[in-house]
């Protein structure tokens, strides 16, 4: 018996993730998300992309859709110059 497993989350939920990285919170993000987008739930497993598109700002990030193989996240970078180096988005 094979079990398919369809991982489903928002980008709310996504956010918070990221702002364990960042030490942002909702009082500080500005984003193009509709609060009905980002409690929209979505697969993000692999296979599609299925969540909304989006851009977020706080005073220090800048926040984004990552993706790899349909599997997708929040991620971010400086929102000024400085000298941390960005990784490869979506990028194992």
């Amino acid at each position: 018996m094979s079990y398919l497993c369809i991982m489903k989350t928002t980008w709310g939920e996504e956010f918070l993730i990221a702002f364990k990285k960042t030490g942002d919170s909702w009082d500080d993000i500005l984003t193009t998300l509709s609060d009905e987008e980002m409690y929209e739930e979505f697969s993000s497993d692999y296979g599609c992309v299925e969540g909304k598109p989006f851009t977020g700002w706080s005073s220090n990030w800048v926040y984004f859709p990552g993706m790899y193989d349909g599997s997708e996240w929040v991620d971010c970078v400086p929102r000024n110059p400085c000298k941390i180096k960005t990784d490869h988005v979506g990028g194992g």
